[in-house]
Formats: structure tokens, sequence, C-alpha cells
């Protein structure tokens, strides 16, 4: 028992003299910056350890020894260490804000050291005020000294106003410390401000006019303000009426359902049509690109405009109702105001339809005709597949009579009817010809 006790006690005086164990590392400041023992050791505001010792190295560097707690052991090369303040209103209110490395660097042994070149010590009121010429000091002094008087009797006022501050300052704290968790990205931020102010910089001439073109266009609008009183207040109503207006137009939109539904499957059947439409389109760019440049090009005398604005005359003869001449001798002769060649022509046209309704019947023929009298031998026309000198022989040498009295043949006639009678022609058409199927050459319609 009293082995056992004894061997207890022993652990106890080495685990005290050793500090506990644990994972330390060293590192080394220009000095401790009021660093004592126990004070934190934080990471993001989150406190991984602690200070466990402080000594004066023969270099005169301060080496400060830290505890780190095991789940954030071991640190990493590169580990950047820098002493704070947790506010002003105290003198031994330090901490040690650790920054990690990228992921990837090699560890540091336990007992390890983060050399001066990665540490960083706080810099103290004191040390700035030091590096004031004694004029610059004496006119601090009369500041905060005025800014004495300057509250002396308004304390609770002042007192009062401060209060109502104090979110503001509280939210804006909680700001600036969201920006500097993310350094890299404030600093970006910073940089790209600053490049933007010297791009305006840059563009003073003209930002200048801009800013006084505003400047008038909002004297312009102020001046407006009574019609501008009077288009706000005529703005109430009229948002009256268009909701009306808009309510009025859900009635008409569900009366277009049916038709919409109506449309789904001639919608569905455009489908393919609109994508051979697209290739279409999608093939037809190069031709409408060389017919627009046909049409309408930069420059002069090298498009189809500019070739109708150089025959004014054309357009005149083709259309212009004026008065007009013609000269079949060589002379002159005044004919009166007459229109243009095209409205004459059409005219023309619609006038003799009905002489070229009768005409189309005899196409056939009146091509045969000028077949037999431009060749010899076998023609084609009202008399048939022969010559009528060969007809007039057949007709002759056959020994039958002799067909007289055929003045109304229609037109083709002089074909054998067929069984079918699809080469004789209606009653109607014959009426309107004014031709006899009588009078046909080979004989009756069987």
């Amino acid at each position: 028992m009293l082995a056992a006790v004894v061997a207890a006690v022993a652990a106890l005086t080495l685990l005290l003299l050793n500090g506990g164990g644990g994972y330390r590392v060293r590192a080394d400041f220009i000095n401790a910056g009021q660093l004592v023992r126990g004070n934190p050791v934080q990471r993001d505001g989150v406190r991984i350890g602690e200070v466990t010792g402080i000594r004066l190295l023969d270099n005169g560097l301060a080496e400060v020894e830290m505890k780190i707690d095991d789940r954030f052991a071991p640190l990493r090369r590169g580990t950047r260490a820098t002493v704070r303040a947790f506010s002003l209103s105290g003198v031994a209110n330090r901490y040690v804000d650790l920054e990690f490395p990228p992921a990837g660097a090699p560890p540091i042994p336990d007992g390890g050291r983060i050399d001066a070149e990665h540490t960083q010590t706080a810099v103290d009121i004191d040390q700035l005020f030091n590096t004031l010429d004694g004029r610059t000091r004496h006119d601090l002094q009369r500041f905060f000294k005025g800014n004495r008087d300057l509250f002396a009797g308004v304390e609770r006022q002042a007192n009062a106003g401060l209060r109502y501050l104090n979110p503001s300052l509280s939210t804006s704290s909680r700001l600036f410390a969201k920006l500097a968790e993310d350094e890299p990205l404030l600093e970006r931020f910073l940089v790209d401000t600053a490049r933007f102010n010297s791009v305006l910089a840059s563009r003073s001439e003209r930002l200048t006019p801009l800013v006084s073109e505003l400047a008038d266009t909002t004297q312009a609008i102020a001046s407006e303000r009574r019609a501008l009183a009077d288009a706000i207040a005529e703005l109430p109503p009229f948002m009256r009426r268009a909701n009306t207006t808009f309510v009025n137009l859900r009635a008409a939109v569900r009366d277009l359902d049916p038709l919409v539904a109506a449309s789904r499957p001639a919608a569905r059947e455009l489908v393919p049509f609109l994508a051979e439409a697209r290739r279409l389109s999608a093939g037809s760019r190069p031709t409408i690109r060389e017919l627009v440049r046909a049409i309408q090009a930069s420059g002069g005398a090298n498009d189809l405009i500019d070739l109708l604005r150089s025959v004014p005359p054309l357009t005149q003869i083709a259309l212009d109702t004026r008065e007009r001449t013609v000269a079949p001798g060589g002379r002159p002769v005044d004919v009166g105001r007459v229109r243009g060649a095209i409205p004459e022509t059409a005219e023309a046209f619609r006038a003799g339809a009905p002489e070229l309704a009768v005409a189309r019947y005899y196409t056939t023929d009146f091509l045969g005709w000028f077949d037999d009298f431009s060749t010899t031998g076998a023609g084609f026309d009202a008399l048939g597949a022969l010559a009528r000198a060969h007809i007039s022989v057949a007709e002759t040498l056959a020994g039958g009579p002799v067909r007289r009295g055929q003045y109304k043949r229609c037109p083709g006639s002089a074909e054998a009817p067929a069984r079918d009678g699809s080469n004789v022609l209606p009653e109607s058409v014959r009426e309107f010809l004014q031709c006899d199927e009588s009078a046909r050459a080979t004989g009756d319609v069987r």
C-alpha cells in the first residue's frame, strides 16, 4: 500500500515538473509584447493552446513557449505567430494569434521552433507616440483636452448618443471581423477598389461633363416638380384602371384556352415544318447576304437601287400617266394623256381575255398549221396527221362521197372520236366556240 502511494506521488511530481506534457513549440519574437504565462494562443478566434513560458535568449530575442492542444498538433512549417491585444483597456491582455500555412507543409516536431521571420510583435501605443516629435505630441494633447472641454457639462447627452451609436459600432465591428477572416478576399477587394478609383481618375475629363449633365438633369426635374407632383397624383387612378384592365385581360386569357387547346395538333404538325424552315433559312443566309449586297451596297452606282435611280424615264414609260407622243414614221404624233406601258398592257390582257379563251382551244391546230407551212411531208392540224393533198387524194381514191359543208369543225375534230369520248368537247364548250361536232372529218362518235 505504501509503495502505491509513493508511486502516485512520484508520478504527480513528474507531471507538475513537466508542465503536464503535450505538444509544445517555441517562437522567437523581437520582444515579448507584454505576454505573460497563461495568455491564450488562438487561431481564427478559437483558443487552441496557451503560453507556458517566456525567456530572453542570448541574441536579444524573446523566446515564447506555447503548448498546443492535441487536436491542433502538430503545427506546420510556415506557421506565422503574431502578438495581439484583446483591447486597449488593459496592459497584460495579450494573446498569440497563429496563422496556419497551406495544407501539405511539413510538421514542426515537438519542441520545435518558429523563427523570427515568421513572428510579429504587437505595436504598443507608447511606441506609436514615441515616433511623434514633441510638437505633434503637444498638439495631440491639446486635441484630447479640447474633446474634454467639448463634452464638459453634456456628459449625459453624449452618453445617450453613444448608446444609440453602439449598435452601429457593434455591427461595423462584426462586419470588419468578417472581412478580416478572409484577408486575401479583403486585399483583392481593396486592390480592385484602388484600380477602379484609378480608372475613374484617369477618366476625369469624361466624368466631369457626365456629372455636370446629371446635375442639369436633376435640376430640370426639380424645376418641373409641379408637373411631377401632378403626374404622381394621377398615378393611383391610372394604376386602378390598369388593375381593372388586367383583371379583364385575365378573363380574356381564359377565353383563349379553347383556341390554344385546338391549336395544339396544328402546333405539333408545325414542328417538322419549322425544323425544315430553320434549315432552309440557315442555307439561305449566303443567298440573302448576296441579294442584300446586290440590292443595296455601300458606295455609289453599285447596286440595283442606284440602277433604278439612274433610269427615271423607264419609270415614266412603265407606270406614269402623262401626255405622250409616238413617232411611227419619224414624225412625233400627239396621242393625248395615256397611262404607262404596264397598266395599258394589263388592261389589254383583261380586255382580250375572251379572245384568248377561244384561241386556247385552237393552240394545237394553230401550231400544226405553222408546221405544215414550214416543213414537207406529214404534219398535224385539224385535217389530220397527213397533208391536205394526201387526205383529198385518199378520199377520192376510196370512192366514197366527198363530205361538204364542213365549215364549223371543232378543235381536234380531224381525229377519230375515242370510245370514252375523252377527245369530244362538251356541249357547253361547243356552244362557246360555235362549232359543230357533225363536221368531224372521221365520222360520228361511237
